[in-house]
């Protein structure tokens, strides 16, 4: 088994975050569904506040373990 780093693992957080947020945006505007349409952009706005949240926790994990920096 390979044991990434916390800081690959945090990237990988990250992204996958972004993309389901990404998801969420695209579902949004190609439904007609005014409800589903709400419910879609509230789901990435929470995405979004976890986005900046897993990027603070990025930034203070690279200030304390420089070895994590990628």
């Amino acid at each position: 088994m390979i044991s990434l780093t916390v800081g690959t693992q945090m990237q990988q957080a990250i992204a996958g975050v972004q993309s389901a947020s990404a998801t969420m945006k695209t579902f949004a505007l190609e439904t007609q569904d005014q409800q589903a349409k709400k419910e879609y952009q509230q789901l990435a706005q929470s995405l979004d506040s976890a986005l900046q949240t897993l990027k603070k926790r990025q930034q203070f994990i690279e200030q304390q373990e420089p070895q994590y920096k990628q």
